[in-house]
């Protein structure tokens, strides 16, 4: 690089910090491209639970934390987690193929694939893999805070731990989440 370009360069201070000014007026601060992420079929982080099979597309770490994906393949058969509740993220499910049967407080919905299923905070809900055949579905979690609840999730099991009520409701707490029926710890 020439001098001139050099000199031409935005000087930056070294003090600077991921955080951005509590006043932006004030400081200017050189926006930065993020780092793209591909991740190709059969990578990812794979999460096993039992009949589930999770491959974690994005923990949030190239996010900023605001989003994570997860493709699930549920085998058939498959009953999911007890009905729960988000306190701070919302959650989305696309079905890639098959059938998935969604449980929404009192309510049951049989989404099929090329349906899109998007849960608010607070809203009571479940899904299971009632068909003969494999359901594969494309989970999102905004923001990222669920994906280690599954990582959790598969440390016990790896442990030779059992899956109890209140071995997933110990781990839904650390998350913002809690069962939606009581009694279920």
């Amino acid at each position: 690089m020439t001098e001139e370009a050099k000199a031409a360069q935005p000087q930056t201070d070294a003090r600077q910090t991921d955080e951005p000014p509590k006043d932006r007026s004030q400081t200017h601060y050189p926006q930065t491209s993020p780092g793209v992420s591909v991740v190709g079929p059969g990578g990812g982080e794979t999460i096993v639970l039992g009949p589930t099979r999770m491959r974690v597309l994005e923990d949030g770490s190239h996010t900023g934390h605001r989003l994570a994906i997860a493709e699930s393949v549920l085998a058939p058969h498959t009953q999911g987690p007890p009905q729960h509740r988000h306190a701070r993220h919302d959650e989305g499910f696309y079905i890639l193929s098959g059938t998935v049967r969604f449980a929404v407080g009192n309510e049951e919905y049989d989404a099929s694939a090329g349906t899109l299923v998007m849960v608010p905070p607070g809203t009571p809900h479940t899904f299971a893999n009632p068909s003969d055949e494999p359901a594969v579905m494309l989970s999102t979690f905004t923001p990222d805070l669920y994906v280690q609840y599954f990582r959790d999730l598969q440390e016990v099991l790896a442990d030779g731990r059992p899956l109890t009520p209140r071995a997933n409701a110990d781990a839904m707490s650390r998350y913002a989440t809690e069962p939606a029926t009581p009694g279920l710890t």
